[in-house]
């Protein structure tokens, strides 16, 4: 039976999206089942209209150009690329949090990117955390 890990993506900085990508690759390389739950600031992220956006940084925000320019010289993925790539590779849903999808105008599961599966309440995250092996809270 394979491993479970529930991650909590609260933060829509994108070096915090690019963190939880390479964490989702590295679960996924070890064919972990993986639950995403996004809330708030995360939801924004995951519209469709802001989708290519790089958006701010939580840390450091004034080392955003030289931290892009790093990814881009080290060939890093973006985030929306680690997030398709472990969903190929593995059992990766991705709910948004009903609550924060509104907060942001999101009240269909269209309003969102293609990554989206679902549209929940937070009790589901709650009983996938207590479930998960490992639980991360970005």
């Amino acid at each position: 039976m394979a491993q479970k890990m529930t991650m909590a993506l609260f933060s829509g900085s994108v070096d915090k999206l690019t963190a939880a990508g390479v964490i989702l690759s590295g679960a996924a390389a070890d064919d972990m089942d993986v639950d995403i739950y996004v809330l708030l600031m995360g939801a924004r992220a995951f519209k469709k209209e802001n989708i290519g956006e790089q958006g701010s940084m939580a840390e450091l925000p004034h080392l955003k150009d030289e931290f892009f320019a790093s990814l881009e010289r080290l060939k890093v993925n973006t985030w929306v690329q680690f997030f398709k790539e472990a969903k190929e590779m593995t059992n990766v849903k991705i709910h948004i949090c009903g609550l924060a999808g509104k907060i942001w105008g999101g009240e269909k599961l269209e309003d969102f990117n293609e990554l989206a599966d679902d549209i929940c309440g937070i009790g589901e995250y709650i009983t996938s955390a207590q479930e998960a092996d490992v639980h991360l809270f970005i």
